[in-house]
C-alpha cells in the first residue's frame, strides 16, 4: 500500500450500492433517494480534523458549481449525527453529512483505513443513474476531492 492512498473495491461502471444512514438531523438517507442525480459521495475520517475541515469547506465553498452541475454533495464519516450537526453548523455546510459509526457504509464500499487506523478518504462519483463515474482515494490531499469531482461532472455533462 502506499501511504495516503487506500484501494476501493468499486471502480467504474460498477453500480453503487444502495445505503441508508441517519443525517446530521438525525433524519434517514438512502442513497436511492438521489437516483436522477449526479451524486458525489465523499469518505472522511473525522469531523473538526484539519484536513477533514478544509476538503468540507472546499466542497462547500464549491457547492453551487456542483449544483449547477446537478449533483448533490454528500460526505460521511464514522463521527455521531449529533457531532455532524455541529461541524455543519460550525462551518455552514449545505450538504448533508451522514454518520457511519459502525463503518457499514465503508465496508459496503470498500473504504479501509489508512495503515489500518485511520478511517478513509475516498470520493466517488455516481451518476444519475447510480453508475460509480469515478473513484479517487487520497489521504494526504484533501482538497483533489473537490477539483476531481468536479472535473468528473464536467466531463458527464
Amino acid at each position: 500500500m502506499i501511504f495516503g492512498k487506500i484501494a476501493s473495491s468499486l471502480k467504474k461502471g460498477d453500480v453503487a450500492p444502495d445505503i441508508a444512514l441517519l443525517d446530521q438531523n438525525e433524519k434517514l438517507v438512502r442513497l436511492s433517494d438521489f437516483r436522477g442525480k449526479n451524486v458525489v459521495l465523499f469518505f472522511y475520517p473525522k469531523d473538526e480534523s484539519m484536513g477533514c475541515t478544509r476538503e468540507a469547506c472546499a466542497f462547500r465553498d464549491q457547492y453551487e458549481v456542483f449544483k449547477d452541475a446537478d449533483a448533490e454533495v454528500i460526505g460521511i464519516s464514522p463521527d455521531s449525527s449529533a457531532s455532524h450537526q455541529r461541524f455543519a453548523t460550525r462551518n455552514h455546510l449545505p450538504f448533508v453529512l451522514l454518520a457511519d459509526p459502525e463503518a457499514e457504509a465503508s465496508r459496503t464500499f470498500g473504504v479501509g483505513k489508512t495503515l489500518g487506523l485511520i478511517p478513509g478518504r475516498v470520493s466517488f462519483v455516481i451518476d444519475k443513474q447510480g453508475v460509480v463515474q469515478h473513484v479517487f482515494s487520497s489521504q494526504a490531499m484533501p482538497l483533489r476531492h473537490v477539483t476531481e469531482a468536479l472535473r468528473i461532472l464536467q466531463e458527464l455533462e
